[in-house]
């Protein structure tokens, strides 16, 4: 494992994890999202760790996103049935979602993007106050798929995810904790030891309360399905947009730092 994507601290029985890309404010590159799964599974299967923090390097990001760049465009179609299978954005996903014991989020910065959804994952966020969080796929030519909105729809309810996807804005903490994409806004010298205190508290609880409850959280989660022919026109529909133009223009807007100008096509 390349340690200096992932650097780790041990805590009792507490593990922090920090994306280590502070000159990309620890955008999320395929290779360290693998590495992040890795991790989690290893983790799961030693059951030492009762509680993982998450967070980034620096105080200016918890993370600015996936790496636009590594966003692929023009893909076959017999390749987007692969990513679709080994995302790795999903990989992470799952695997924090399926790590037995609570994950926390310390959001210690701008949280944008796939980096927002990593946060919205973990099972408690908690914020500084000079944190900003937003999904920006629209300003980008991308449509989000079904899981990724779902998971919002879980957190924030319907009409809060149709606000953070649609307007595709960066909000400011107070607005995301009267959302409910946080849990707890702290001022920014008091984040670490007030994550750290949530940490420990929630380390020391029965291991088999911990893991029977979030087991039952994510069965709950699960009987949320989307029948199999509305299915194959979501997938059509995202895979049209990774093939687009507004794509490509989305993505060099970025890079340019401009506003795109976008076809519909």
């Amino acid at each position: 494992m390349d340690e200096n994507l992932l650097l780790t601290e041990r805590k009792d029985r507490v593990l922090w994890i920090t994306f280590n890309r502070p000159e990309r404010r620890n955008a999320l590159s395929p290779l360290l999202l693998y590495q992040l799964a890795e991790l989690l599974k290893k983790l799961k299967q030693e059951d030492e760790v009762r509680c993982v923090i998450l967070r980034g390097a620096g105080d200016k990001a918890f993370s600015s996103g996936y790496d636009i760049a590594a966003i692929p465009t023009n893909v076959p179609p017999e390749v987007m049935e692969e990513m679709r299978k080994k995302n790795p954005l999903e990989t992470a996903i799952e695997a924090i979602r399926e790590f037995p014991y609570p994950v926390i989020a310390m959001i210690n910065g701008m949280a944008f993007g796939a980096g927002c959804e990593v946060a919205v994952t973990c099972d408690i966020r908690i914020a500084a106050e000079s944190a900003r969080l937003g999904m920006p796929p629209a300003k980008l030519g991308l449509i989000y798929l079904p899981a990724g909105l779902m998971r919002f729809v879980n957190i924030v309810g319907m009409a809060n995810s149709k606000e953070i996807f649609f307007t595709g804005r960066y909000f400011p903490v107070a607005r995301a904790k009267e959302m409910g994409l946080v849990n707890y806004v702290v001022p920014d010298p008091q984040m670490v030891p007030f994550t750290e205190e949530m940490a420990q508290e929630n380390s020391g609880n029965a291991p088999l309360s911990l893991k029977g409850m979030k087991t039952i959280f994510n069965t709950l989660v699960k009987y949320q399905k989307i029948d199999p022919e509305d299915m194959k026109a979501v997938e059509l529909l995202v895979a049209q947009a990774f093939n687009s133009e507004d794509l490509k223009e989305g993505q060099r807007a970025f890079m340019e730092k401009r506003k795109p100008v976008f076809k519909g096509r």
